[in-house]
């Protein structure tokens, strides 16, 4: 039985990356993409930016007062997601088992491939074949989990390598701050840091009942991260193409108000459900039939994004587009496509601070309490 052999892939600056490769004037100089507006937030910065202290999520108001040179960029989903695709036709084309985890990162399951060449040679072989053919930087992690590696590239950055030998994993994250454990936010940091636990190595020691109690459920997690526990196995890539929510009427109605509601309602949720499953959209479809069966539709293609906000109003505009014949309703659906893999934070290019703060704590909620837990004053009809 050979061990498990995990490689965590990781663009470097992705966003930074492309605009360089698409003008090389850019290069070596401190780079903002995001809201271009005062009011806007950075999606990415360059190496060279984040020297100020700036970092992503930052208020653009906030990153120009720290280094007024910067150069500042909106960004283009378009041409991002291009490269995601290229980068990954290259993996697809040599790695026996990969995951896609978002539109610049990636796992790669070699398990047993040190039986005819090196893991680590395979993966510095690949890494430079991806260099080659996309012109991006990328780095790797290679270790016996997705939790070691997926912290090993971030040591191996910028443009870097790292193996983490099997049975050296927990003196690896030892030393390293827990700010550094995928899942440590800036407020879970805060708490550990109150308790005087900064190092991963001090959480490691601490009783898991003891982090049960103070975190609940999630203290086991914490515990088995802290000692390079991770048995979570690399799921095999499926782009999903769409995702839709429809509702067919016991009665048919010209109810307008509840119908307009309902749209409210298939699109918040909806749009939940993009976040959740780390997805953007590029194109938005409404769909009425009618009570003689009779089936319309209209679609529009927007920019990515999963912001239930930018969401609802094309959704609202496309559904007074398409209810032409003033007739009983009988079903109302919508559909999202044109799917990307991404986090929602790389849908940062439009939306203020306090729209992205107000999105995650009803998403929050949502994830604790239930979807209907919190919703919209006008999906109440």
């Amino acid at each position: 039985m050979y061990n498990r052999a995990i490689v965590h892939m990781d663009l470097d600056s992705f966003f930074v990356s492309v605009e360089c490769l698409k003008n090389s004037q850019l290069l070596g100089k401190p780079l903002l993409i995001g809201g271009t507006s005062q009011r806007g937030v950075v999606a990415s910065c360059s190496y060279e930016a984040r020297r100020f202290g700036i970092h992503s999520a930052m208020p653009m108001k906030m990153a120009m007062r720290l280094c007024p040179d910067a150069i500042v960029l909106r960004g283009d989903m378009d041409s991002y997601s291009q490269y995601s695709k290229l980068v990954t036709e290259v993996i697809a084309d040599d790695a026996p088992l990969y995951e896609k985890a978002s539109i610049d990162e990636f796992y790669l399951d070699i398990s047993g491939m040190d039986q005819h060449f090196g893991c680590y040679q395979w993966s510095t072989e690949l890494r430079h074949k991806i260099i080659d053919e996309t012109g991006l930087p990328i780095s790797f992690g290679l270790s016996v989990n997705k939790l070691v590696s997926k912290v090993g590239t971030g040591e191996a950055k910028p443009n870097g390598a790292i193996k983490i030998d099997n049975g050296t994993e927990k003196g690896f994250l030892a030393p390293l701050s827990v700010k550094k454990i995928p899942g440590v936010g800036p407020k879970l940091y805060k708490k550990l840091s109150f308790m005087g636990v900064r190092k991963i190595e001090t959480l490691s020691q601490i009783p898991v009942r003891l982090l049960e109690n103070e975190f609940g459920k999630s203290g086991k997690r914490l515990w088995e991260k802290a000692n390079a526990i991770d048995h979570t196995p690399v799921t095999p890539f499926v782009e999903q193409k769409s995702m839709s929510k429809e509702r067919t009427f016991t009665e048919d109605t010209l109810n307008m108000e509840y119908i307009r509601s309902l749209v409210t309602k298939l699109c918040d949720d909806l749009a939940f459900e993009l976040r959740n499953k780390q997805r953007l959209t590029s194109v938005i479809t409404i769909k009425i039939r009618y009570a003689d069966f009779n089936t319309f539709t209209k679609q529009r293609s927007i920019s990515y994004t999963a912001n239930d906000t930018v969401l609802l109003r094309h959704a609202q505009e496309l559904f007074e587009k398409v209810y032409e014949r003033r007739q009983l309703i009988r079903l109302i659906g919508i559909k999202f496509g044109g799917l990307v893999q991404g986090n929602y934070q790389i849908d940062l290019f439009d939306d203020t601070a306090k729209q992205i703060s107000l999105l995650k704590e009803k998403d929050w909620i949502r994830n604790r309490f239930g979807v209907d837990k919190i919703m919209r004053g006008s999906s109440l009809g």
